[in-house]
């Protein structure tokens, strides 16, 4: 990656982890036509490989390392990514769906880059997405000038993913209407795409295949049609269940996301105290076996990240005693978005769990203590 190329605040998969991605090229295994590495190596990629140096082979003209530890990306169930990457083999498209924060969206950007190089042809569904976005536009001007012809077509991502032999990605398609989804049905079935204003068809090379990402929870979404559903495969994915992973993604999550010279600040005790905060409220229980009443807000991890990445920053630039003070504020800003009566469920958690925890932990009875925070 060139300076001028890493100089961004969030690079491509295939821009992020480009070492990796050469690095394992290099690797032997059999590839499924128009793909860049065998679906071994796709799952190594995604899930790392668990703490063993892998070693490439002499004779390779690939420049890279002649070992590589390759990283975790993605923390959760190995079968999982197994599964995804066999569906893309065949004749159907990927769908993932599960609640919003589960890294749906990342999976479908680590696949996309590992099977194809490139994770770009991608439509972000909105109620404003209209089928162009998924087939083709036009060029007004060069339309009206000569009419349709083959260099005033505007290929979608999809097409160009077609053309190209790449997986192409949906994210949120639910949002799109649903005459706008079905767009895909004849693509993902007949793999191919017809273009009547200049009397041909689009043909998908081999490698083409559809990712689409959905969230369960979301708000004014349109359900998929049966016909596009029989079209893809779906695939559930969880929150995080098991604590230390979840701890340890959010600990590199947040290094990742502040500057080296606050990252550094970050107290590992602030941290497991926010993971157990989000994960009461999400589950609905603490591990005493309190119950919680769970908010209506999704208190996913990615939300825990952006938390301790706002207490950081803040506690840097407006220090006040201690850390924990600086969590209400933000904590307010995750849960509180769509019902009021989530404050009230907010300060009933306070009031029981974080009162019963600060009777003997001093992180705890610094967070009870700014409870004002939540009321002002």
């Amino acid at each position: 990656m060139s300076e001028k190329e890493s100089i961004v605040q969030s690079p491509s998969a295939e821009k992020k982890y480009e070492e990796e991605l050469t690095f394992l090229s290099a690797l032997p295994g059999n590839r499924p036509t128009g793909w860049a590495l065998a679906p071994q190596q796709i799952v190594s990629f995604i899930c790392g490989s668990e703490g063993e140096k892998l070693k490439r082979p002499n004779k390779s003209d690939v420049d890279a390392p002649r070992t590589l530890e390759i990283t975790e990306k993605f923390v959760g169930n190995r079968a999982l990514v197994e599964r995804c990457v066999i569906t893309l083999m065949g004749e159907r498209g990927l769908m993932l769906v599960g609640e919003p924060g589960t890294a749906k969206s990342m999976l479908s950007e680590l696949l996309s880059a590992a099977i194809s190089g490139s994770s770009e042809m991608t439509v972000q569904g909105t109620a404003g997405t209209d089928e162009s976005h998924l087939r083709y536009g036009w060029n007004y001007s060069a339309l009206i000038a000569k009419g349709p012809h083959a260099e005033a077509l505007i290929p979608s991502p999809i097409l160009l993913a077609m053309r190209g032999g790449k997986i192409g990605r949906v994210e949120e398609i639910t949002r799109c209407l649903p005459e706008i989804q079905d767009a895909l049905v004849s693509i993902l079935s007949e793999r191919r795409l017809s273009v009547p204003e200049l009397n041909t068809t689009e043909y998908a090379k081999p490698g083409f295949n559809l990712i689409g990402t959905a969230n369960l929870r979301d708000k004014g979404v349109s359900e998929m049609s049966a016909a596009l559903k029989r079209r893809f495969n779906f695939e559930h994915v969880l929150p995080i269940s098991d604590f230390d992973q979840e701890l340890s993604l959010v600990k590199s999550r947040t290094n990742t996301v502040l500057p080296k010279d606050l990252a550094k600040n970050v107290d590992l005790a602030v941290l497991e105290t926010l993971v157990t905060l989000f994960r009461d409220l999400r589950n609905g229980v603490t591990n005493e076996g309190w119950a919680v009443e769970k908010p209506e807000a999704v208190m996913s991890t990615a939300e825990v990240v952006q938390v301790v990445a706002a207490v950081v920053r803040n506690h840097e630039h407006f220090p006040k005693k201690s850390a924990m003070d600086h969590v209400p504020g933000y904590l307010k800003g995750v849960v509180i978005k769509d019902d009021q009566s989530d404050l009230d469920r907010l300060l009933a958690y306070w009031d029981s769990t974080v009162k019963r925890r600060a009777e003997n932990e001093p992180l705890w009875a610094d967070l009870f203590a700014a409870r004002n925070e939540l009321t002002t």
